[in-house]
């Protein structure tokens, strides 16, 4: 008979183990604190837990562990287990269950087995544990088997423990009637607690498949944008560690934890959702002309008539008495122009960082300097007042109202995101992902929030989202600028209040930005920023 106060200790232990059980989040960790608990609570030297295989045809090592052996495989140990232990067979070749190998029997059978001595036992085949044995002078003598059944009554995994310690002796004992009725409620508490993690995990796993399945469809409109959506999550939560694990200065306070990280990394993913309902004409515009497709070529067949009237006319001069070497060098004249305009109207529909105010003059004066005669007999400008705004476009290729159209994907993307009913711990996912495209200063959209307005989440993903933009390599519009110069348009954003100046600091001092070149930038891109960082 137990003494009655270490059996009460034992179920205190046992209530404190279920508390504990039903809050672990990391798979690994709660299969091997399932473990750890079962052989504390029976005093038992070694143990096992295996689970149940997708196809239910056999057992799989998990977790592995004998104390007196120092033997520590599987959770979070580091030392892998597949290699060390084969999965067990639930059944044989012909069909019939395999009930000589005790944890199989217990799987198959939904029964606890208790072996006093498994030198002496009679009807399981022990020989495997006899040949480890052998190998490692140990002697496993009592065995405790128990089923892990989930709500459905349904058996997911089989906890095994070896060689119950006598805690006044330190003997190798039997495991008692005690001990058995503990480890199956331990059991019991496990398998709900598995199967509530594993189904919250299924969950997540179907969340992020759909949201994935969000970005293959903006991917699917744009090759130019699928990749975004995917590099802007990473730089996010690089920063994100950086600032958690810095230890000095204005961000020294920022801590997440492991739903924290879940929550953000959700934002990062969906920042950009919006874009569903952007034209793909606007967001794939890689030229200022482009629309379906590139008006430059209605462009150059406009020259072409141009070309054609020109060379018509010169002829006719020459018909009617014209001196003929003076209208041939008139036409040569002309024609160059015409071709020097033509290469200049090309050139300039290729969006670059910024165009002279003297260039978007010369483009207002080739609208005006040709006329052309359109298909109902009028003579019209040669560019349309479309086409000139276009070929106007300081900066990139996109309009104003262009720009408006893609930058109320943000606005699009915080009414989806605050449309879904976000469990508690996913609530800030709209503001994270939703304040990206906002500024220190008030001067960002849409909504013009200030610094102390928004959360540290939402700051680092603006600088992780600019940051991406300057450097991705699979624009339309632009290279992927070198790391020098993204750091230098960075560091003048920092300046005038456009980024966090703090986030800024920790972005440089701890090198985030190396660590995301090198997984995701071109060799070429991989310059010295330093010296950026000091003009």
């Amino acid at each position: 008979m137990e003494p009655i106060n270490d059996l009460f200790q034992r179920f205190e232990q046992l209530n404190a183990i279920g508390v504990a059980l039903s809050s672990e989040r990391n798979i690994d960790r709660l299969l091997e604190n399932i473990l750890l608990a079962a052989k504390a609570i029976t005093h038992a030297d070694g143990g096992t837990l295996y689970r149940v295989g997708e196809d239910r045809q056999s057992l799989r090592f998990e977790i592995v562990r004998t104390d007196s052996l120092n033997i520590a495989y599987g959770g979070t140990t580091g030392e892998p287990i597949s290699a060390k232990f084969q999965d067990l067979p639930l059944y044989r070749e012909n069909g019939e269950e395999n009930n000589t190998l005790v944890a199989a029997y217990s799987a198959i059978h939904a029964s606890t087995v208790n072996i006093a001595d498994a030198y002496a036992a009679e009807g399981f085949d022990f020989s495997g544990t006899r040949k480890f044995d052998q190998v490692t002078g140990y002697r496993s003598q009592s065995f405790l088997t128990v089923p892990m059944k989930n709500h459905e009554n349904e058996v997911i995994g089989v906890l095994q423990l070896i060689n119950a310690i006598d805690p006044a002796s330190r003997n190798v004992c039997v495991f008692s009637d005690a001990d058995q009725r503990l480890a199956e409620s331990l059991a019991s508490q496990a398998a709900i607690a598995l199967t509530n993690r594993l189904l919250i995990s299924q969950l997540e796993e179907l969340f992020e498949a759909f949201i994935t399945l969000i970005n293959l469809a903006i991917d699917e409109k744009s090759p130019y944008t699928g990749g975004h959506c995917q590099r802007v999550p990473s730089l996010t939560m690089m920063l994100a560690e950086a600032v958690d694990a810095t230890r000095d200065g204005p961000m020294s306070s920022f801590r997440m934890s492991d739903k924290d990280r879940y929550e953000l990394k959700i934002a990062g993913l969906l920042h950009d959702c919006g874009k569903v309902t952007t034209p793909v004409h606007v967001v794939d515009k890689a030229t200022k002309l482009q629309t379906i497709f590139d008006r430059i070529q209605m462009v150059d067949t406009r020259f072409e008539v141009i070309r054609r009237d020109a060379e018509l006319a010169m002829l006719r001069d020459v018909s009617a008495g014209a001196d003929r070497v003076s209208a041939e060098q008139a036409w040569h004249e002309r024609q160059r122009a015409i071709d020097d305009d033509r290469d200049f109207l090309r050139r300039v529909n290729v969006g670059g960082e910024s165009m002279k105010a003297e260039d978007q003059e010369r483009v207002r004066r080739i609208s005006k300097t040709y006329r052309w005669v359109d298909g109902t007999g009028t003579e019209i400008d040669f560019l349309t007042d479309d086409e000139v705004e276009n070929l106007t476009i300081r900066a990139g290729t996109l309009t104003q109202a262009e720009r408006e159209t893609i930058n109320y994907h943000i606005v699009a993307t915080i009414k989806m995101l605050e449309s879904l009913p976000w469990p508690k711990h996913l609530k800030r996912v709209p503001e994270y992902a939703g304040g990206h495209h906002e500024r220190m200063d008030g001067k960002g959209y849409p909504r013009g929030l200030k610094r102390d307005e928004m959360s540290v989440q939402a700051r680092i993903m603006g600088i992780a989202d600019i940051f991406e933009a300057l450097t991705a390599r699979d624009r339309p519009y632009k290279p992927g600028m070198k790391l020098s110069q993204a750091l230098h348009i960075l560091s003048n954003f920092r300046k005038n209040g456009h980024i966090d100046p703090d986030l800024f600091d920790v972005f440089i001092k701890q090198k985030v930005y190396l660590r995301y070149a090198e997984q995701y930038l071109e060799e070429s891109q991989i310059d010295d920023p330093e010296a950026s960082l000091a003009i």
